[in-house]
């Protein structure tokens, strides 16, 4: 019996990368270059984004408080409108915009894009207006990659009803990594890893990363990275990368790999 040569091809790999901080601002010339790198080498690509800078921005100018609990920014009823025209309205078509003029095709969408994540409220007297991701359009994503063009997804959706809703964007992009079943998820900030006595760590398990806030070798700013690339791996991500923008940095592992 003969095989064929087409059922031998290597299937593309997806990456699911979450652009934070930073990097919103305006991705260098580092982070283009390595991105083509990886469509070149058979990686499907998804990006997913906050904005928080621009969010905060849009907030004060209007005069509305924020603040955060566990993470997640508490989204009253009058900042769910401001959230929203930040991230549809400013955010998405200019990092859209950036990958486009830089030969990458991109398309923006939302939650609200085809159905793309359908949400319930998450906790409304806590959180107010935040959302909870229960399913992924799959087949949509799917659809977009095959094409060679690269989704860029802001972290805003709605209800049943068409009520909006906030996302964290570490939670959207952790959703779509698994209901896509990436190969990995990068988070990408302007700390390119985690560093231990001044050395970046290229490849840790999630145990390590434990032992390190325990220790507090693992501070600050890190650690809401580090927690969420834990929560990631616990949710059976196979690994998550929290990279700069040259896409390089540390790779967490669930546990130690042995050849």
């Amino acid at each position: 019996m003969t095989t064929s040569k087409s059922t031998q091809l290597t299937a593309p790999k997806s990456i699911v990368i979450k652009l934070g901080g930073s990097m919103l601002d305006g991705l260098n010339e580092n982070f283009f270059a390595n991105f083509k790198k990886l469509q070149a080498t058979g990686h499907e690509i998804v990006i997913v984004h906050g904005g928080g800078p621009a969010i905060n921005k849009a907030l004060a100018n209007n005069g509305i408080s924020t603040t955060s609990i566990n993470g997640i920014r508490v989204t009253s009823a009058e900042a769910i409108g401001i959230v929203q025209s930040t991230l549809v309205g400013q955010v998405n078509p200019a990092l859209v915009h950036q990958l486009n003029k830089s030969g990458i095709q991109a398309i923006g969408l939302s939650g609200y894009d085809n159905q793309l994540l359908q949400c319930t409220i998450l906790d409304k007297s806590t959180y107010g207006f935040v959302g909870e991701v229960q399913q992924v359009n799959t087949s949509f994503i799917e659809t977009l990659l095959k094409n060679g063009i690269t989704p860029v997804i802001s972290s805003i959706s709605c209800t049943t009803d068409g009520e909006p809703l906030n996302i964290n964007a570490d939670t959207v992009a952790s959703e779509i990594a698994l209901a896509i079943k990436a190969e990995s998820l990068q988070l990408v900030t302007d700390t390119p890893g985690i560093k231990i006595d001044d050395e970046i760590q290229e490849t840790v398990t999630s145990e390590k990363v434990t032992d390190w806030i325990i220790s507090g070798d693992i501070y600050g700013g890190m650690i809401p990275k580090v927690t969420a690339a834990l929560d990631c791996l616990a949710a059976g991500i196979p690994s998550v990368q929290i990279v700069g923008d040259q896409l390089s940095g540390t790779t967490i592992l669930q546990q130690e790999v042995y050849a």
